[in-house]
């Protein structure tokens, strides 16, 4: 098995050094047939019966917040991998490209519709009114002092400054008119103005086309680009913050959601099953996908090893069985040569 006899090269010895390689080979063959084929790996798993153990497991609060403890450090470690300008330029690219591909018209014609039916814009409206007012109240001779600036220089001042007193009352007698009135005819016609032009974001072909030019425009500005791509900036500062505040808003929902699922798993059957078909199916795919792969580690290993050194290390880790069989072989091979000689001289006689 290990050596030629004495060195002498006789056929059929020293089979271990010689065919060291395919004994590498049929183990590998071996292994893939018998401990990686899709029924054994399924079986073996269905019989562990991971679902309801993982439940089981991650029911335990300790258990949970281990998970939590090692997610959150995933998670910092993979937002410190990453470098800023990257995400930046990805997100700002997803952003605008999907800006890009979809019309926003007809979606702000209908948020502004609902708006406008629900009283939504009345609020703001009492907003701008009641602030125009304060505004006018405090930068009077600012009016005034414009609408004189803007009259024909042929017209006494006097005038201009009567039209000036008499633009800033009447401003003023409508914003305040306004303010105190719900029912104020101007609110009527901003109301039908929102209305009709709500309508046309969602039927206007050229009022569609318009808003989609400005989006464009908009989006194309480098200050909107830098918005965009400073918005990753703080949301990853914001995400690490949580991950590592172990009293955060994210670390504990991460935590009950673990808690909550390994109860689930572990007392309803449903889940268990999925989660054992999916383990199974994710196995089975490792192992007939990546079957070769797995066998010629086994196939390479052995193949790389020094012959002369293999063969020592087997015939040594044999150890005494080897003389045993030795001396089996010599007795066993004596007393049967002993007996053929013995019938061959009794029936020459």
């Amino acid at each position: 098995l290990f050596r030629h006899p004495l060195g002498i090269p006789i056929p059929h010895t020293a089979i271990i050094p010689k065919k060291k390689d395919q004994l590498g080979v049929s183990l590998g063959e071996f292994v893939g047939e018998n401990f990686l084929s899709e029924d054994v790996v399924r079986q073996r798993l269905r019989a562990v019966g991971i679902g309801s153990r993982l439940g089981a497991w991650l029911a335990v609060p300790e258990h949970a917040d281990r998970v939590t403890a090692e997610l959150a450090a995933a998670l910092r470690g993979a937002l410190t991998v990453l470098r800023d300008s990257d995400v930046q330029a990805v997100v700002g690219e997803a952003i605008t490209r999907r800006a890009d591909a979809q019309e926003i018209a007809p979606g702000i014609g209908k948020m502004l519709d609902r708006i406008v039916a629900d009283g939504g814009h009345r609020r703001a409206v009492d907003l701008i009114v009641s602030r125009a007012h304060d505004w006018l109240i405090l930068h009077g001779d600012s009016v005034m002092d414009a609408v004189q600036g803007g009259a024909p220089g042929w017209t006494p001042r006097f005038v201009d400054r009567k039209v000036g007193e008499r633009v800033y009352k009447e401003l003023l007698r409508f914003v305040t008119e306004m303010r105190d009135m719900p029912a104020h005819p101007a609110r009527g016609a901003l109301d039908r103005f929102l209305t009709d032009f709500a309508s046309d974001l969602q039927s206007d072909t050229e009022t569609r086309a318009r808003v989609e030019r400005l989006k464009t425009e908009v989006l194309g500005r480098g200050e909107v680009q830098d918005l965009i791509a400073s918005a990753w900036t703080a949301v990853r500062s914001m995400i690490v913050s949580a991950a590592e505040d172990e009293r955060s808003e994210l670390r504990l929902r991460v935590r009950a959601s673990l808690l909550s699922l390994g109860a689930r798993m572990a007392s309803d059957a449903k889940v268990q099953n999925k989660v054992d078909t999916w383990v199974e199916s994710a196995a089975v795919y490792v192992v007939t996908t990546y079957r070769k792969e797995i066998t010629s580690l086994i196939t390479d290993t052995v193949a790389s090893w020094d012959a002369e050194h293999t063969t020592k290390k087997i015939e040594a880790n044999i150890g005494r069985d080897l003389q045993f069989i030795r001396i089996n072989g010599t007795v066993v091979g004596s007393l049967a040569g002993l007996l053929i000689y013995t019938v061959s001289r009794i029936l020459g006689a």
